[in-house]
């Protein structure tokens, strides 16, 4: 663990495996800890639920948005064809939806894919091209071969000192504190 000089942005440890990983969250969620990420190369089945993760709220904004968009171009064809640009064609209603449906699809899966890109980069607050945990040279490993626990700072219960002892008792090796000098 390196000597805090700069401004302390989070503690990092590196576990053996993706097994003591999954553990490690399970016991950084049960110590109280709500701002902490694990970092590994490939996704581990069950760290969702280990880190206590709610389920994503992307599934509403996304059904919300084709909701909408259903109902508003619906509306925009009914006034078109009712009042806008009344014509009969055929003798056929004015309001014929069934001329209209694959429009109104095409609109609907459009306008919920635009929500579904955004609402996922806002909710990962994308695009970050830097973050504190770069600084850290052990960090790097976690695209190869690392298993990171990495404790943020903007944690209430974050103290640096304590979150260190903390990763090393449930088994944290190369336990660093990540610090930003600017």
């Amino acid at each position: 663990m390196s000597a805090v000089t700069g401004r302390v942005t989070a503690v990092i440890a590196q576990f053996d495996t993706p097994a003591d990983l999954l553990h490690a969250a399970e016991k950084v969620r049960d110590a109280g800890y709500k701002q902490f990420d694990c970092h590994s190369p490939f996704p581990i089945h069950g760290m969702d639920r280990a880190m206590g993760e709610k389920r994503s709220p992307l599934g509403y904004i996304v059904g919300a948005v084709a909701l909408v968009a259903f109902s508003a171009m619906t509306y925009f064809i009914y006034w078109v064809t009712t009042s806008g640009y009344r014509m009969v064609i055929s003798g056929k209603p004015d309001f014929s939806y069934q001329a209209f449906a694959p429009v109104v699809f095409a609109v609907t899966v459009l306008a919920s894919a635009i929500a579904a890109t955004f609402g996922m980069m806002i909710l990962n607050r994308l695009p970050q091209l830097w973050h504190p945990l770069f600084e850290s040279g052990s960090f790097r490993k976690f695209s190869d071969d690392g298993f990171i626990v990495s404790l943020h700072a903007d944690d209430p219960k974050f103290d640096p000192q304590s979150a260190a002892d903390f990763l090393k008792r449930i088994g944290g090796k190369n336990v660093e504190t990540v610090e930003v000098t600017a």
